[in-house]
């Protein structure tokens, strides 16, 4: 990895925390005036406020990461749709755009976090998504001449009728921004359908791989263990061998000091 990606790769594990809290806290003082749009308007004013000054803080995120980038074009590249969200922050159809790098920042601590856990991943992604689609229908579609979308509850059973393809038409966007999210949750929904289907062969892959790992480790270990036991039982082999030799040479000595003895016993006598 080269130097330019390792300062990149350093600076996003500094601020994948603080980011995943920034979106969060986006997320929030986005829906209170939506679920709430009774609120005073002091309080509309603050979330206005903390929404721009997180936003603010994806902005400084995205630069950094383009200065840190070695290949910047690349960088470009595979970060179009938060540059086009960047560059034109002010028009209304792309104020709901804005949650996809709210959901993006979140999901990329999610999949650091809970990827291993593809049940917990899956339920917290598909809530996320469903959650701010519901969100960014809801303020498109209320008060809009001819709506039928009109509450959280209907702009959230809309949404899941509508990612789950099965349509049941009795609630339906009739602004050209509601239309648009209705797009981009067709899109969202066979991409979240893909990202789990991933992430759970993924998880089976690493499994398999981690058993094949540990079975191969198992076969040299007991291949080392039965080398272990050969030359054990060689030793133990060659020092009987070598005992068995030095008794017999005891005994073939044995008789010819007996026989010495013989010999010199007349003459001593």
């Amino acid at each position: 990895m080269s130097t330019g990606d390792d300062a990149l790769e350093r600076w996003r594990r500094k601020t994948e925390l603080p980011l995943a809290a920034a979106a969060l806290l986006f997320l929030a003082a986005y829906a209170w005036p939506i679920l709430h749009p009774e609120i005073p308007r002091v309080w509309r004013l603050a979330c206005e406020a903390t929404t721009w000054g997180t936003w603010a803080m994806f902005v400084a995120d995205y630069l950094v990461g383009f200065k840190l980038a070695r290949h910047r074009v690349a960088y470009l590249r595979t970060h179009i749709l938060d540059l086009v969200i960047i560059l034109a922050p002010f028009l209304r159809p792309l104020r709901a755009l804005r949650l996809i790098t709210v959901v993006s920042v979140l999901n990329r601590r999610l999949t650091s976090t809970l990827r291993r856990h593809v049940a917990v991943y899956a339920v917290c992604v598909s809530v996320l998504v469903v959650f701010v689609a519901a969100l960014a229908v809801l303020d498109a579609e209320r008060g809009a001449p001819g709506s039928n979308i009109s509450a959280f509850d209907e702009a959230l059973w809309w949404t899941l009728v509508t990612i789950t393809t099965v349509g049941y038409g009795d609630f339906y966007p009739v602004t050209e921004h509601g239309r648009l999210i209705a797009v981009a949750l067709f899109i969202g929904g066979i991409s979240l359908l893909g990202v789990v289907t991933g992430t759970v062969a993924s998880w089976f892959t690493e499994k398999v791989e981690g058993s094949k790992k540990a079975a191969l480790a198992t076969q040299e270990q007991v291949a080392l263990l039965t080398a272990e036991v050969r030359a054990l039982r060689a030793e133990f082999a060659e020092r009987d061998r070598d005992g068995d030799a030095g008794q017999g040479r005891e005994w073939e000595r044995e008789p010819e000091s007996v026989m010495d003895g013989h010999a010199q016993s007349p003459g001593a006598g």
